[in-house]
């Protein structure tokens, strides 16, 4: 990182919070008086012109004051960004909000992107939790119409696979009732490897359930991440650079489009890391489409048991204290979920 001096690290990072909240170029008459430095303008604008040519600033126009480039905002937070934390009642009342919410997967993921998105007014996203391992934990067998079954198959976590399944001849509920209960406390808490080793006795019926299970967590355990929960893209929309610029809708794209995201999300999160926050400013010189965006990432969960990915993506002008501490507070909260949960 580039060697400033004190008063060039407090220049820019003035410039910085100034340009975040207006998002309009910072002069320098405007720093002498709003912030009193005992400095004079001109002294000021000779370190803004530093800055510049350390890449650290721009000018957008000659008359114009200065605004950040990447390399400022990958400066500022790296090196003079403060350790934030969530004042007291915003954590005690997002906890409330958990608290209120049953046990229930799905809601725990929606209440999570939203909040994330209301916080820190920018598009938030969230992965269900993966588990390390799909392991079953309950089978249930359905009679329908006809010589056809509703097969459901729960696995550890949450996640339900369904499946129509046609009987040979017809099979009474109350036999295929005690078939799943049988079934259940088999294969319950059993992974792939257990369901293909199983040596047992089988009826055509069992055998053609077991090999639909057998299906059904090969798949699972192939998915790169869980399912994903989205919100608050009209936060990004609605920001003064994203107006009527492709810009926003390219890295939106990123969002609508399953197989990238999970690309980004598979090269930029670390395993393993459970609750380190990873913050890409204008794309790192890799994803072209990021290159006037920042994104925030964490992973929650339990390494070996389930994990999921947590974050934003918002204009790289964001208020990078307070989302940090945003997405590392949800992170603990959904971890201890997972814990609990698993």
């Amino acid at each position: 990182m580039r060697d400033l001096t004190a008063r060039q690290k407090k220049i820019l990072s003035l410039i910085i919070h100034e340009h975040i909240r207006s998002a309009e170029p910072v002069g320098s008459n405007y720093l002498v008086e709003k912030y009193q430095l005992g400095l004079s303008s001109a002294t000021i604008r000779n370190e803004m012109a530093a800055l510049t040519d350390a890449g650290l600033l721009r000018q957008p126009h000659t008359s114009a004051g200065r605004a950040p480039t990447e390399e400022g905002y990958r400066y500022f937070v790296g090196q003079l960004m403060r350790e934030t934390s969530l004042p007291d009642d915003m954590r005690h009342t997002i906890s409330h909000q958990f608290s209120q919410v049953r046990n229930d997967m799905k809601q725990w993921m929606q209440l999570t992107a939203s909040v994330l998105a209301n916080q820190t007014r920018a598009a938030s996203l969230v992965t269900a939790p993966q588990p390390s391992e799909a392991r079953v934990k309950h089978i249930e067998l359905i009679s329908t119409h006809g010589q056809q079954l509703l097969a459901v198959l729960v696995l550890d976590g949450g996640q339900v696979h369904q499946n129509i399944l046609t009987l040979e001849e017809p099979i009474t509920q109350e036999q295929l009732s005690a078939l799943s209960n049988r079934l259940t406390q088999v294969f319950s808490g059993k992974n792939i490897s257990s369901l293909r080793a199983f040596t047992g006795p089988l009826s055509t019926l069992e055998a053609a359930v077991i090999k639909w299970m057998e299906d059904e967590l090969t798949g699972s355990d192939r998915l790169p991440t869980g399912e994903i929960y989205l919100d608050g893209i009209t936060n990004v929309l609605a920001e003064p650079e994203f107006a009527d610029s492709d810009g926003a809708r390219r890295a939106l794209r990123l969002l609508d489009e399953r197989s990238l995201l999970q690309e980004l999300l598979s090269q930029t999160i670390l395993p393993d890391t459970i609750g380190g926050v990873q913050v890409l400013i204008g794309g790192e010189g890799h994803w072209d489409d990021l290159r006037q965006c920042s994104v925030i990432l964490s992973k929650y969960g339990s390494p070996g048991i389930a994990t999921g990915t947590l974050g934003i993506l918002g204009p790289m002008r964001m208020s990078y204290g307070h989302s940090i501490s945003m997405v590392r507070f949800l992170t603990g909260i959904l971890s201890d979920f997972i814990a609990e949960q698993w």
